[in-house]
């Protein structure tokens, strides 16, 4: 469903070339999930950029879903993530100014669907139907984190991209986004974490640990 084929990724800070990916290769099947650890600066929100299509690697392959996502025209991108990937952060999920209705309404038609049923299931599902009226600036951290899930399943993804999901949350509220996370893979979606949580370690299927821009 997932796959990044010898991903390289460069960055220049005056004279200085970082290296933040070196030949990383990723392939995750339909239901798996799994957790991308290691140090800060070891390349984890540089790969799920690359993955997501909103970083071009300056060398390697991603396709998603069949569908090769990376040198594209970034239309052509927005379009392929928005029907085939879910994004979740650590925070700013929500756009301020629209409810969290309004926010998965956006995403949906941003893809190109309407499905209403769906989209107050996925509310109904994260414990947010009665909250669906609410301003983002309204909701507690936990609320926060499972509305961001749910606006990342809006459209059914094929694959879900987390970085950092739970990082600002207590151990209750991120129990609760593991097990959401958890259903989701259980219905097939791939979904890689990228994390330091060693809750998230444990939870994964599997662990592909980044240092130095390489894949251990």
């Amino acid at each position: 469903m997932l796959r990044a084929e010898e991903l390289y990724r460069f960055y220049r800070a005056g004279d200085e070339e970082i290296r933040a990916l070196r030949g990383v290769s990723l392939d995750v099947a339909a239901g798996e999930t799994v957790a991308v650890t290691g140090p800060s600066g070891s390349g984890k929100s540089t790969l799920l950029a690359c993955l997501a299509g909103l970083e071009e690697p300056d060398g390697g392959i991603v396709r998603i879903a069949g569908a090769r996502i990376d040198h594209r025209p970034e239309r052509e991108r927005a379009a392929l993530r928005a029907r085939h990937i879910g994004l979740l952060f650590q925070s700013g999920n929500l756009i301020e100014h629209l409810t969290v209705r309004q926010n998965l309404d956006l995403a949906q038609r941003l893809a190109g669907r309407r499905d209403r049923s769906w989209r107050d299931a996925v509310l109904d599902r994260v414990g947010l139907t009665g909250r669906a009226r609410a301003w983002p600036s309204t909701l507690s951290g936990g609320e926060a984190a499972r509305a961001g899930i749910a606006l990342a399943v809006a459209n059914r993804p094929a694959v879900l991209l987390a970085d950092e999901p739970t990082g600002e949350l207590d151990r209750a509220a991120e129990s609760d986004v593991l097990r959401l996370l958890r259903d989701q893979a259980r219905q097939g979606t791939t979904v890689v974490i990228a994390s330091h949580s060693p809750a998230v370690r444990r939870f994964a299927d599997r662990t592909v640990t980044l240092k130095d821009g390489r894949a251990t």
